[in-house]
């Protein structure tokens, strides 16, 4: 396994890197906080190419994979700017109508995710059910050739800027075809739901989290839809298309929590290397302060190379391994990134705690790293259950 990327992918890097820095970490703050969206960063970032990087070249975008979408994400986030919907549109959705979409969908819509004109969010979370998809109350049911959508959503990222959401509902195998009335079941599907829908509407959630890209409650009440919108030419492509989403979404969240851990440590070392109290010495020039930020620069490094791994055996179709990888990288990343942000914090002691040096602003992010979209604790289960060979615990 190499460790060095492409003449291509290195270009790439730099030219992202080059792009975060321009707006940088204030331009982020002072938008979340004016409750604003990153509009001029999204756009110009799709107009340079760069959040249709795994995106087919006959849909408008690079031609390449996940491990060039994970680049956009960590050099972003290491310039201060970790776009969530980087994950949400370009990683998840895309994948999702690129491997699973009818062509008339990828020809709908892959263009403008590619160019950053168009949006799609994701929604599968629900209030009762959590991510277990064997247990959503979102239903969808036939009426003549059109799908009915009713049920409730939560933490669903950027409504408010998208277009359309992509909707995980369950529907009755006896529904469209498949099944014997005496021996229906319920199984998933996804619905590309214009946001715009009659019967679709949704809250803002009030998160502690400073972010220009929102959450909310989704509120689907008889939500008609025609036969189109659903993903795939049948509902055989549900639980396929479902899990193609979940490996790029886990690689692509490890990556931007790799470039704020990035970020948060390179704001720390440039403060504790000219900052001086005692005696002329810097204050790095402790061991008591430079050891926490090398530890949590190891950690940071770690998670580097799992989601490298990750995203190579991803893009080489070895989805079985790459899946056990995605979900070790976004466990590490998520540790590692809260770790870095933590220590740069105590490092820089009371400016840490200001917005004007930027590290106290992403505490709220780093901490929910651990837990979405998927936690720690499914992480663990997932490895003790297919890693280890121990017997499922829930």
């Amino acid at each position: 396994m190499s460790f060095d990327l492409s003449a291509e992918q290195e270009q790439l890097r730099d030219a992202v890197r080059s792009l975060g820095r321009r707006y940088g970490h204030s331009y982020f703050v002072a938008k979340a906080k004016a409750g604003e969206h990153t509009t001029e960063l999204w756009h110009e970032a799709g107009q340079l190419g760069y959040l249709g990087v795994n995106i087919p070249t006959e849909y408008g975008g690079g031609g390449g994979g996940i491990t060039d979408l994970a680049i956009v994400c960590e050099e972003l986030a290491a310039a201060g700017c970790p776009l969530l919907l980087l994950v949400v549109s370009p990683a998840i959705a895309a994948t999702v109508i690129n491997r699973h979409g009818t062509e008339e969908q990828r020809n709908r819509h892959l263009p403008g995710l590619a160019d950053g004109s168009q949006k799609i969010v994701f929604a599968i979370t629900e209030p009762e059910a959590g991510s277990n998809f064997h247990r959503l109350g979102t239903l969808a049911r036939r009426d003549g050739d059109d799908w009915v959508l009713s049920g409730r959503k939560c933490y669903i990222s950027g409504v408010d800027e998208a277009g359309h959401v992509l909707v995980v509902a369950r529907v009755s195998t006896g529904e469209g075809g498949g099944g014997s009335a005496g021996a229906r079941q319920l199984k998933p599907a996804l619905f590309i739901v214009p946001t715009g829908a009659p019967g679709l509407t949704w809250s803002k959630l009030d998160m502690e989290i400073v972010s220009p890209e929102n959450q909310f409650l989704l509120y689907l009440d008889e939500v008609r839809l025609p036969a189109a919108a659903l993903v795939g030419e049948s509902l055989d492509a549900g639980l396929p298309a479902l899990f193609s989403g979940l490996n790029p979404e886990r690689i692509t969240v490890a990556a931007m929590g790799a470039g704020t851990g990035r970020y948060a440590i390179e704001r720390a070392s440039e403060y504790t290397a000219t900052r001086s109290v005692w005696g002329g010495r810097t204050i790095g020039s402790h061991q008591g302060v430079s050891h926490p930020l090398a530890h949590a620069a190891v950690q940071v490094e770690l998670a580097r190379l799992m989601i490298q791994k990750a995203a190579t055996l991803y893009d080489a179709g070895r989805d079985l391994e790459a899946g056990s990888s995605a979900n070790m990288a976004k466990y590490a990343s998520g540790e590692a990134a809260a770790l870095a942000v933590d220590t740069a914090v105590q490092a820089l002691g009371g400016a840490g705690m200001t917005t004007e040096y930027g590290v106290a602003t992403l505490l709220g992010a780093v901490r929910a790293g651990r837990i979405a979209p998927v936690s720690r604790e499914m992480i663990l289960n997932f490895v003790a259950q297919h890693v280890l060979g121990q017997d499922k615990s829930y």
